[in-house]
């Protein structure tokens, strides 16, 4: 099993959801499309993955091994920043990326905040039922997490995760990223308007069907 299970197959397990295409895929994984292919095809040719009007995991104790094996690794050797935006994708309850991280991907990354590598959280919205879940999962996977962001000297590595717990969840997505919608993410920009007044300024270039009213030259600065 495990000499099919790498890595790459494992995180692919964990993402795929029934009727998923192998772009589809990918794109959840930001991961080349031909890398996911082949993982694919390994799987498939192992028993774990069928396809049948889109991908599907055959046995769901596939996943669990699948889990386990991507959060021992990431015990092993900690995820970078980059890998840490995928991780939430293999917990089993939604989720959005919310604050600055949905800033982020609706301006579907042209809005680079100035933000320091070696302390960095990520900014999550999930279900209040689900926050004791989503705690044992982090912690599984060794990233400490709080409702507030802690001092970096409260926790051990670059990477925390912030919970904003909410009663229900509105979700989109954005190029394989959910996210709190798009109004929701505005209402925050303009709560942060200094900050956030060139990224408002680029959204309203981004959608025709916005008309924000934001006025921003390229040659003003505004400090994180």
């Amino acid at each position: 099993m495990y000499e099919v299970l790498d890595d790459t197959a494992a995180r692919v397990i964990l993402v795929t959801e029934s009727g998923d295409s192998i772009r589809r895929v990918a794109q959840h994984l930001q991961t080349p499309y031909e890398t996911v292919r082949q993982a694919v095809n390994r799987l498939e040719g192992a028993g774990y993955l069928q396809y049948e009007d889109g991908l599907s995991v055959v046995d769901d104790r596939v996943r669990d091994a699948a889990r386990e094996l991507v959060a021992a690794s990431a015990n092993v050797s900690p995820p970078s920043i980059e890998e840490a935006y995928v991780i939430p994708q293999f917990g089993d309850w939604p989720f959005a990326f919310t604050r600055i991280d949905a800033v982020y991907i609706w301006t579907q990354g042209g809005y680079r905040i100035s933000r320091d590598a070696t302390d960095y959280p990520l900014f999550l919205a999930v279900r209040e039922q689900d926050v004791d879940a989503w705690e044992r999962f982090f912690d599984a996977f060794g990233l400490p997490t709080a409702f507030e962001r802690q001092p970096s000297e409260e926790h051990a590595g670059p990477l925390q995760v912030v919970l904003d717990p909410q009663p229900s969840l509105e979700i989109d997505d954005v190029e394989g990223y959910p996210v709190i919608p798009r109004v929701q993410t505005i209402e925050y920009m303009r709560e942060h308007y200094a900050q956030f007044q060139s990224a408002l300024a680029m959204l309203d270039r981004m959608y025709d069907d916005l008309d924000l009213g934001v006025d921003y030259r390229e040659d003003e600065r505004v400090s994180p």
